[in-house]
């Protein structure tokens, strides 16, 4: 166990709800219990060479079946709230109402039931990822049907759990589908379709937005989505780098950000990039149509100047001198771009509604089993937390109304292409027996959500 100078709390204790996260396909396991569908995750686990250790989910941490341990380490922590996901295909295993799961429904109502039993509000995700597989085969979320497929799908859900679930993240992450999922190919859906994929972004901000009034009118209180962002850096002050950094954060931040906040697209095609596929009405309905503005944040981004003849205008390259997690390079540790983050989009946004960090973590190189009575020793995911949650106090005090602080990740989860080689939770969990240790970090986590409450 660390020290008492290694588990030192953040000073200062910012004042937030608390919470921490998963995914359903992340955790849940069991992909054809109680009926459930295929969506794109699953034939992405299927295809060898596609997960990093050949992971598929199973039997890893078992929570269609464990969820009650979930449950009673998400009260022990002392969260507020639990951010879970929804699986589409447990629910609609076709994806769409003709052929409703009551299986899957008994099974998230179970869910919200004990995470109320335990004084824990339940704050589900409806879509993280996993999106049925016949409407990847009709084109995803390059069709802009798959947006009104979403609002149906929303429909069925709330009208069973809206009764007791007051609180909803409609989509999480859409910048990294349309960049990894549709772009990229590092995720699923797995295309390439580089600029091509931008189409994807409006079609999630517009399903989020048909979805928001579905889930008002079934009791909503709160209603929201779950955009990535990163503080994008030059890596230099060349007027080449800084054309590169602000192409590359207009496609991650702000294109996501701007329809939801002051109703336009930010100027693609002055940028030479593709205008998006807007119909008349859709800013309107996007604009405003969150309760909350919601964050995720990990990283920053240093970016130059890609080589002439590159597909893509920028490289995404180290940040200097910036410590890193397990990710490596990739995932550089630098709290005060939280910070920063934060205050620009109050300075960029004055009308900027409350905002939610939903979710922030870090992965570290762990067992994957533990002897009995071993603790994970997290102290660099504690430093991390420690220096991120510091950062939101500094953005409060800077002005920004910060409401609520997630942790990703609550338990260890099969982390997407890197299937369980990367552990972000605060309780370690072994993928072939399910048991469930709490880490350091769950500890120094308890204890500082405790003393911020004092």
């Amino acid at each position: 166990m660390p020290t008492e100078s290694q588990i030192t709390l953040p000073d200062p204790l910012p004042h937030l709800r608390w919470s921490a996260a998963s995914a359903a396909f992340q955790v849940e396991g069991a992909r054809t219990a109680g009926g459930r569908g295929r969506s794109i995750w699953d034939d992405w686990v299927e295809t060898p060479g596609k997960v990093k250790d050949g992971a598929t989910t199973e039997p890893g941490p078992d929570s269609y079946r464990r969820f009650p341990e979930d449950v009673s380490l998400a009260a022990d922590l002392g969260l507020d709230r639990y951010r879970f996901g929804i699986s589409w295909v447990r629910v609609l295993p076709d994806g769409t109402p003709a052929g409703v799961s009551q299986d899957g429904l008994d099974y998230y109502d179970r869910v919200v039931d004990s995470l109320l039993d335990a004084g824990v509000t339940p704050f589900p995700t409806l879509y993280h990822w996993d999106l049925p597989v016949g409407f990847e085969a009709a084109g995803g979320w390059l069709n802009r049907d798959t947006a009104e497929r979403f609002r149906d799908y929303v429909e069925v859900v709330a009208q069973r759990l809206g009764d007791r679930v007051k609180h909803w993240y409609t989509i999480n992450e859409p910048a990294m589908t349309t960049l990894q999922g549709y772009g990229l190919g590092d995720l699923a859906p797995g295309r390439q379709e580089l600029f091509g994929a931008l189409p994807t972004a409006h079609h999630q901000l517009l399903a989020h937005a048909l979805a928001a009034p579905v889930l008002r009118s079934n009791g909503a209180d709160q209603v929201g989505l779950a955009n990535n962002h990163t503080h994008v850096l030059p890596l230099t002050d060349s007027p080449e780098d800084l054309m590169a950094a602000g192409v590359y954060n207009t496609i991650h931040n702000r294109l996501f950000a701007e329809p939801l906040l002051l109703g336009r697209y930010p100027e693609l095609e002055e940028l030479g990039l593709p205008a998006m596929p807007v119909h008349p009405g859709d800013l309107e309905l996007i604009k405003d149509s969150s309760d909350f503005y919601a964050v995720n944040f990990y990283n920053p981004t240093t970016v130059t100047a890609a080589p002439p003849g590159d597909p893509l205008p920028f490289d995404l390259v180290p940040t200097p001198g910036a410590p890193t997690t397990g990710f490596g390079q990739e995932w550089p540790i630098v709290p005060q771009s939280l910070t920063a983050l934060l205050t620009d989009l109050e300075r960029n946004y004055p009308d900027l509604p409350p905002v939610i960090i939903s979710e922030n973590g870090a992965s570290f190189p762990e067992p994957d089993t533990l002897a009995d009575g071993e603790v994970v020793n997290d102290v660099d995911r504690i430093e991390y937390l420690k220096g991120h949650i510091e950062a939101v106090a500094v953005a409060q005090a800077a002005g920004v109304d910060i409401q609520e602080y997630t942790v990703w990740a609550l338990i260890d989860n099969f982390e997407w292409a890197d299937g369980y080689t990367q552990r972000f939770g605060l309780t370690h969990v072994d993928m072939e027996t399910g048991e469930r240790t709490p880490k350091a970090s769950f500890e120094w986590l308890r204890r500082t959500i405790a003393a911020a409450r004092s």
